[in-house]
């Protein structure tokens, strides 16, 4: 018996220095066999400063990314300032209440033009730099460069600021570095590539598997932030698994039972299980607590969707409200999450509404310190040189395979949405 069939990580390639050898195919040998026979990533796309980097261009800097709630931005001139890749990107509405998302960056000096906490662009709904006072519309066009084109100066002293020597300057040419930026249901998403696939593409068929929620209505009602020692693929592979279950959430395993997860994937870039049915709440809590949204249907009306949406995003849907985690990477063993309890007006209205959104907050953020716990810890072993990855349970980490295998396309260069299952809902435990 040969050592690949004892041990089938033995021949993965020593681990790399050369940053260019992550965007081989050939690296990644192990994880690209059928999820029966595959192995993980290997330890460097979780530790590693150069894969880091690499991934940050690659996946984050490239795609479309979920970075704020659209009732963030709900009117002309309201705002909010997210990070991506890296770079600091303004997210408004214009006069037309249509989105629009712009570099951080004024074009006079690179100066950033809003605090990271803004929540509105400004007076008159103009972006207007702090530092020269360069001014710019809620559709990025530059209104006024003072000493350029005399905009703010005092009647009577245009004399002084005479700028006749300032030759081929045309404020027109310097507006706001646009940024692409789409929304679907709640969720508000930004693509730094020059020219983006539509949101659509990326989406699959989210859209329509989640209709009968009208989740465009819904409001962020709770908010919290988690600062996690650990690789954000690490958070991603955690949450699309339901193998930890038992041992690691004995609580949530009370209302979300093992024998009742399925899988749920189509094509789209996602991974996807859900809970049928949601049973009701334990003595540590539950997800009940809020009445459900009105007009669900069929297996909407009592079931739990769990989608990762990559790279960075959880989204879990209930009748009765919804739970999102959007995660930032900082390095590579380090995310910053932001989680975001949402629900629809009808489900809040009545008189018990807020101490229902404080149970759920309770329970949710139960539920998602055991969660950082536990990949803190799996950050910590994966730090470690004897490890050189692990193998797939191919029931139960499906999901992993289909998310790690994306990773891989976008760090060799393949641009591919993957495919769904046959079914529509693929029971992951056997009936018995």
């Amino acid at each position: 018996m040969t050592t690949e069939a004892t041990d089938p990580h033995a021949a993965l390639p020593a681990r790399p220095v050369d940053p260019a050898r992550f965007t081989d195919e050939r690296l990644y040998a192990h994880t690209r066999l059928p999820v029966e026979l595959a192995s993980t990533l290997l330890p460097d796309a979780y530790t590693s400063p150069e894969f880091f980097a690499l991934e940050r261009e690659k996946v984050f800097a490239d795609g479309w990314v979920a970075v704020a709630c659209t009732a963030e931005v709900d009117r002309p001139g309201a705002c909010t300032v997210v990070q991506v890749a890296g770079r600091s990107v303004i997210v408004t509405r214009n006069r037309d209440g249509e989105l629009r998302a712009f570099h951080n960056v004024c074009r006079h000096r690179a100066t950033a033009l809003l605090a990271p906490d803004a929540a509105h662009v400004g007076r008159g709904e103009r972006i207007r730099c702090p530092y020269h006072a360069w001014a710019y519309d809620l559709d990025g066009a530059c209104l006024g460069t003072p000493l350029f084109e005399g905009s703010d100066i005092p009647a009577g002293q245009e004399a002084i600021f005479d700028t006749s020597p300032a030759r081929a300057f045309d404020r027109a040419d310097h507006g706001l570095l646009p940024v692409a930026v789409d929304s679907w249901g709640f969720l508000v998403f930004v693509n730094l590539a020059a020219d983006p696939a539509p949101l659509v593409e990326h989406l699959g068929d989210l859209p329509e598997r989640f209709a009968g929620y009208r989740l465009e209505q819904w409001l962020p009602r709770r908010r919290r932030s988690y600062d996690v020692a650990a690789n954000y693929k690490l958070v991603g592979e955690n949450f699309m698994e339901y193998y930890h279950l038992p041992w690691v959430h004995p609580e949530l395993s009370r209302v979300s039972k093992f024998s009742d997860h399925y899988r749920w994937q189509g094509p789209g870039m996602y991974t996807g299980m859900c809970t049928t049915p949601v049973s009701g709440n334990g003595d540590a809590g539950g997800w009940d607590g809020l009445a459900p949204v009105e007009g669900l249907t069929g297996s909407d009306a009592d079931s739990g969707r769990f989608v990762w949406l990559f790279p960075s995003t959880a989204i879990s849907v209930l009748p009765n409200h919804a739970f999102v985690l959007f995660n930032r990477p900082v390095g590579p063993a380090r995310t910053v999450e932001t989680a975001v309890i949402l629900a629809h007006p009808d489900s809040v209205a009545g008189p018990d509404g807020e101490d229902g959104l404080d149970q759920l907050e309770k329970f949710w953020d139960l539920v998602n310190r055991q969660d950082l716990e536990i990949v803190q810890r799996v950050q910590e072993g994966i730090a470690n040189p004897a490890y050189r990855g692990g193998r797939m349970c191919f029931r139960f980490e499906e999901p992993l395979h289909r998310f790690q295998n994306m990773v891989v396309d976008r760090m060799v260069g393949a641009r591919r949405v993957p495919g769904g299952d046959a079914e529509t809902a693929t029971r992951m435990l056997p009936e018995v």
